[in-house]
């Protein structure tokens, strides 16, 4: 048995949608506190050529300051970051949001995978991903490097998700993702992030 005290500190949180994952956000973003002492980084897929309305949706919803990320910009605590629609969100050394309009990854861009794999290589353990409704499978292989990396990876409980291909897809990729609804993963969050875990 190891006994080694090996602490964790969790403070980012990359969140993977499409269709049905808005009002599970919805429900996850209005549980968590003004306080919440993580950042969250999420990806939605959404049609690049309609309105950027879904900041100001969740907005509503949030008692975090809710926006687009932007080229250069520091990932910092108690705020929450959209991709821009038809652009990659990443986070390069040292915690630095990069936009990408490189090619599509599943068809997708923003990718949720393309966030899930560089927030683990820059943040290591510190990670907890969720992946909520939608109907491809971006986000599992995401999630599969953010726990390779020691961090934590959630799903929205398929028989909750409007269609549940991306909750599914991860849990076969990952096997022990608990399947949560999205009030759950808010409780779970508040619960993970802030604290020091051994």
């Amino acid at each position: 048995m190891d006994t080694t005290n090996t602490q964790v500190l969790r403070d980012v949180v990359v969140i993977a949608g499409s269709q049905g994952a808005t009002e599970a956000l919805r429900k996850l973003l209005a549980r968590l506190p003004a306080d919440f002492p993580a950042a969250v980084l999420i990806v939605i897929h959404t049609n690049p050529s309609g309105p950027d309305y879904l900041a100001s949706v969740l907005g509503r919803y949030s008692t975090l300051p809710v926006g687009y990320g932007k080229e250069g910009e520091p990932v910092l605590p108690s705020r929450v970051y959209l991709a821009p629609a038809d652009r990659h969100l990443e986070i390069v050394s040292p915690g630095i949001i990069h936009l990408d309009d490189g090619p599509k990854v599943k068809l997708a861009r923003p990718a949720a995978d393309r966030l899930f794999t560089t927030a683990a290589e820059v943040f290591r353990e510190r990670v907890i991903s969720l992946v909520l409704s939608g109907g491809d499978s971006d986000g599992a292989d995401g999630a599969v490097e953010v726990r390779n990396a020691g961090g934590l990876s959630f799903v929205q409980r398929p028989d909750e998700a409007p269609v549940p291909s991306m909750p599914i897809e991860t849990m076969r990729k990952t096997i022990l993702s608990p399947q949560l609804s999205a009030e759950e993963m808010a409780d779970a969050l508040i619960k993970a992030v802030g604290s020091v875990h051994s």
